[in-house]
């Protein structure tokens, strides 16, 4: 059994006391959860480096996740995602983002901002982690971390609107992607 497999104390905030030195008392009480994170899972049609280059190439991201994309595969390196790639810019999307770790094959980590129509939040930056596990034979696990959230306001916008669309709408392309084929963005217009 596991730290998250253990049961839950039921102790009040007054009873969870321990001694500090000194003599004097230390009161703990639960938290709400520190970790508030949009957490994501999909297993495709596919083999690792293509789910790889899906997610880590100008190429593959216009096949599932987005019409255009700017990506510098490295860290510090661009990975910019575009919407809407005729807006202007600093309005297309995910502008300005960029590679906060690489580990080939593996993992990566980017920095993320909310849509321009919450433009409280978009000013600033969330983290998401991308990664990579082989499956049964000819398939691909891949995991998603989104992570950094505020509360309050246009967090709490952005939180649930990328809850949707990182569960209900990218990973599930991804997952169509490879097993009918890439998105043609012209008829999603339609």
């Amino acid at each position: 059994m596991d730290l998250y497999d253990a049961p839950k104390p039921t102790a009040s905030a007054r009873d969870l006391v321990a001694p500090r030195p000194g003599g004097r008392s230390a009161r703990f009480a639960r938290m709400k959860d520190p970790d508030r994170a949009i957490r994501g899972e999909v297993v495709v049609a596919s083999d690792l480096e293509s789910a790889w280059d899906a997610w880590t190439t100008r190429e593959g991201i216009r096949t599932f996740f987005a019409p255009d994309a700017n990506i510098e595969l490295r860290v510090g390196g661009a990975y910019e995602i575009f919407f809407d790639p005729s807006a202007e810019p600093g309005r297309k999307g995910g502008d300005g983002m960029c590679l906060l770790a690489v580990q080939p094959h593996k993992m990566i980590s980017f920095t993320w901002n909310a849509p321009p129509s919450l433009p409280e939040a978009r000013e600033q930056r969330t983290s998401v982690q991308v990664r990579f596990f082989e499956a049964a034979a000819g398939h691909t696990r891949v995991t998603l971390f989104h992570s950094g959230w505020g509360e309050g306001g246009e967090w709490d916008k952005a939180f649930d609107y990328f809850e949707r669309a990182w569960n209900a709408i990218v990973l599930p392309r991804l997952a169509r992607r490879f097993a009918e084929g890439p998105i043609d963005w012209e008829k999603i217009g339609e």
